[in-house]
């Protein structure tokens, strides 16, 4: 239940901003036709976020005749966890990272970066895919996908209120809610509600995921010294992602960026390793 509210919570702040950027592009009438746009948009999140969350990274699905080590684990994984196995997917980008997606356990995917499979050991490319498992166990994936749709949508509509500025933006009209003045406030507030909401996603759902891990594996100390590693990574060779995307990998892939950091949707990596190191399993 904790899960189903925490959709909902997502779903309705994010569907209200999207309102409220209709508002001031178009009125009373721009307002209704976001709220339309809305309801599709929940509605593709749905169904289709996983998918697009693939295509943004160029995630190509792997064969285990074309990544035996790979698959192995994750097919290992998935009996160990009593989850169908998912569809593995390497991701085109030398800086090591992983995330998992899809609505259920039976729509899954896990992706990799081919940067991860050159710095783990098997025992540490098996902790982080198990942490990836337990977000599918968990059912955090559908909440993950859902909020970077949404949040990119409403980060490309506030750059279209940047560019409004320009074609009539500067119209004091009552029904369109502020002229000038509201177009400035949603270019760059918008962008930062998103981040924020993105943000209500319990960090403690990644704690949760780490101990699941090291009950799956049994081996804690693989886990944290693999997101010590990649922490180290993440600092030199930031991944080019979108930070309406960087919840859904195991490490911030933007750490490397101190500003993004302050809205990081990850707990610290160093908290992370004393729990890991401290489970008994």
């Amino acid at each position: 239940m904790g899960n189903t509210l925490k959709t909902v919570f997502l779903l309705g702040s994010l569907t209200g901003l999207l309102v409220v950027l209709g508002k001031y592009f178009g009125g009373t009438q721009g307002m209704m036709i976001a709220f339309v746009f809305a309801l599709a948009m929940n509605f593709g999140a749905y169904w289709f976020s996983d998918k697009l969350v693939l295509a943004m990274y160029r995630a190509r699905e792997v064969t285990e005749a074309q990544a035996p080590e790979l698959v192995g684990i994750v097919r290992s994984l998935s009996q160990r966890a009593q989850l169908p196995m998912p569809r593995v997917y390497v991701v085109p980008a030398a800086a090591p990272n992983a995330f998992a997606t899809g609505r259920n356990p039976q729509h899954a995917a896990v992706a990799v970066t081919e940067g991860i499979m050159g710095v783990m050991n098997r025992d540490q490319l098996e902790g982080v895919l198990a942490h990836e498992f337990a977000h599918i166990k968990n059912r955090d994936t559908l909440i993950s996908a859902v909020a970077a749709t949404l949040a990119g949508v409403i980060m490309i509509l506030a750059d279209m209120a940047r560019w409004a500025m320009f074609f009539g933006g500067n119209r004091d009209d009552d029904d369109r809610g502020g002229g000038a003045l509201g177009l400035i406030v949603m270019a760059v507030l918008a962008p930062i509600a998103a981040l924020l909401i993105q943000m209500a996603i319990s960090r403690t759902r990644e704690f949760l995921a780490d101990a699941t891990a090291a009950r799956f594996t049994r081996k804690p100390l693989a886990l944290a010294s693999a997101l010590e590693r990649l922490q180290a990574a993440a600092e030199h060779m930031p991944l080019n992602a979108t930070p309406a995307t960087s919840h859904l990998f195991i490490v911030n892939p933007l750490s490397g960026r101190s500003f993004l950091r302050l809205f990081s949707t990850h707990p610290p990596i160093e908290e992370r390793v004393k729990r890991l190191r401290t489970l008994q399993v």
